[in-house]
């Protein structure tokens, strides 16, 4: 790995929100939002050594590095590109990452933490808020009815007021025959503006960010 160290790209403006996301599904394994940390130590909680970023690179060429998604015997390779953006840093995940296990690690000490999940292979697709070491609330994306968590109708109020339920918590709104996609976009509308969550779409294609290998041995040299 090269050596970006500790300089990591900032994201400056409003952003594109982060509905948007919920068209992902292959581009990457998920997307951990923290407020209170700067992105590298966001991937230094994730498990990275923060001395040992690559340069920046874009999203694209992540593609043409050495990441072994399943190795048999041993771990997978994880890796994260991390900048910050609207007041949060972010690291987007890709390969066999940590954000997932990770998540009360990240957000211990008092930092508020946003992980989304795309699960485009075992939907549906996920998300939990943590802060301060403990897992506040979570839900499937078109399964908010079914909340998990130390407080989970914390985000009730939004996602009713979203029409994404009704006021009882359990029936979903939305048309007869809505498209998955649309359901889970206003649901991560509803939690961006909760939390003034953005995220410009080229982090996930040409926007250059340091990256950082968080489990395995991944091979970050040059793309």
């Amino acid at each position: 790995m090269g050596g970006g160290g500790g300089e990591v790209a900032g994201v400056d403006g409003p952003g594109d929100g982060i509905g948007w996301l919920a068209g992902i599904s292959y581009e990457v394994g998920g997307v951990v939002f923290a407020r209170g940390i700067p992105p590298v130590e966001l991937a230094r909680r994730m498990g990275a050594d923060p001395s040992a970023g690559t340069p920046p690179i874009s999203g694209r060429a992540v593609a043409g590095l050495d990441i072994e998604v399943y190795r048999p015997g041993g771990e997978g390779d994880g890796v994260v590109r991390v900048g910050e953006c609207g007041g949060w840093s972010f690291a987007i995940e890709y390969g066999d990452s940590t954000g997932d296990e990770r998540l009360t690690e990240i957000s211990r000490a008092g930092v508020e933490v946003v992980h989304f999940r795309p699960n485009p292979d075992d939907p549906p697709a996920m998300l939990d808020y943590a802060h301060d070491g403990d897992v506040l609330c979570g839900f499937g994306l078109v399964e908010e009815r079914w909340r998990w968590g130390r407080e989970p109708d914390l985000l009730l109020p939004e996602l009713i007021a979203a029409r994404v339920l009704e006021a009882d918590g359990e029936t979903r709104c939305g048309p007869p025959g809505e498209p998955t996609a649309v359901g889970r976009r206003r649901t991560l509308g509803a939690v961006g503006r909760r939390f003034g969550l953005t995220l410009p779409r080229a982090a996930l294609d040409g926007l250059p960010l340091p990256a950082y290998a968080v489990r395995g041995t991944p091979g970050l040299g040059p793309a």
